[in-house]
């Protein structure tokens, strides 16, 4: 298994530079450093069956791409790796002279449209589950299959618990039966007998645990007292729902979740600074084609991160912002997509130098 340690034991990276909150301009006194870099991996190791196309530590804070995986990645205009072309000078660590032959411009193109604004697009819809999660939290205790039930009550319809309860029912005598052609509505029956010689089998197997309603044999001759419907597709957007929720409770940085709601606004701020950072650099990609990492606006972006904006506030101007970048795409004269064969050349030339050692 390579590690970063190796690379720099054997000499194998061409480019370090500190990335991240502090290469655009946007860090605070307890930032983490963030590093990325490119590397090419031994002559043997390229050559045989153990290609190995990125290299990271285990925070996945320092991340290195090996020159193959890198270029890949430029055809794709990866907002990641285009950036570390326009890295600020004071964050380059090292840089050898082969690298010198990499440039933004040579690679931007309308692919930029796509991989910086869907993907700033991607993280306002994340804000938005963020913000709804906060204000609408799921109660611990899991709604069941009845609460998604409902019996017909003249030309309305009532929760099958207020039904039973209005009509003096227990759920253990009732009786479901299949409705032919009609999905899940259901033919209720009632052995109102004490002796409960139909045998009906209620309508959930367990009410805490069950996924679905439960059918009886029903005798012959017998006439519904009702019908009841299963709202199935609700209770299955529901368990997804909750399931989502719960988990991202267990899974979220507390730190950062902290943050989110000590600011009052209810909504992830880093979130929402990266959002106005890429669709900003998108613009400025379509307009100019050029790669400005150093944000010039650092301090109306650290007001987004200090939760200054009101969250409606924030994503409408977000999606105005949006509307900008499509129209300046629309406008732009940078090509389609980088040329492969081009960036095909450029990755042969630069590979061969290294392993020449030619400096």
């Amino acid at each position: 298994m390579l590690t970063i340690a190796d690379l720099r034991a054997q000499k194998l990276i061409i480019f370090e530079a500190i990335s991240g909150s502090r290469a655009y301009g946007t860090n605070l006194p307890h930032s983490d450093t963030d590093l990325k870099g490119v590397f090419i991996l031994p002559k043997d190791r390229f050559f045989g069956l153990d290609y190995v196309p990125q290299v990271a530590n285990e925070t996945n804070d320092e991340v290195f791409y090996e020159l193959r995986r890198f270029v890949e990645l430029l055809l794709k205009n990866n907002p990641t790796v285009l950036e570390l072309l326009g890295t600020p000078a004071d964050c380059v660590i090292y840089k050898h002279p082969i690298f010198e032959q990499f440039n933004a411009a040579d690679f931007l193109s309308k692919l930029c449209r796509q991989s910086f604004a869907e993907y700033a697009v991607a993280q306002i819809r994340k804000a938005k589950g963020l913000n709804k999660k906060i204000n609408h939290p799921e109660p611990p205790a899991r709604k069941s299959v009845l609460d998604f039930c409902y019996v017909t009550v003249g030309a309305g319809a009532q929760p099958v618990a207020a039904w039973l309860a209005r009509k003096g029912y227990d759920m253990a005598q009732c009786g479901l039966a299949n409705v032919p052609h009609l999905s899940d509505l259901y033919a209720m029956f009632v052995d109102a007998m004490p002796e409960r010689h139909h045998g009906y089998r209620g309508l959930v197997r367990d009410p805490e645990t069950s996924q679905d309603v439960l059918l009886s044999a029903v005798p012959k001759g017998e006439e519904p007292v009702a019908y009841l419907s299963f709202n199935r597709n609700g209770y299955s957007t529901y368990c997804r729902v909750f399931r989502e929720y719960w988990e991202w409770v267990e899974k979220r940085n507390a730190e950062r979740y902290q943050n989110t709601v000590q600011h009052g606004k209810n909504y992830d701020a880093k979130n929402m600074l990266h959002v106005f950072r890429l669709l900003q650099m998108a613009e400025e990609i379509a307009q100019d084609g050029e790669v400005h990492v150093r944000r010039p606006n650092r301090e109306f972006l650290l007001q987004i991160r200090r939760g200054e904006f009101d969250y409606e506030e924030l994503v409408a101007e977000a999606e105005k912002l949006v509307q900008r970048v499509e129209t300046a795409f629309a406008s732009s004269h940078l090509p389609a997509m980088p040329e492969k064969e081009v960036a095909e050349q450029l990755l042969l030339r630069v590979r061969r130098q290294f392993y020449e050692g030619v400096q």
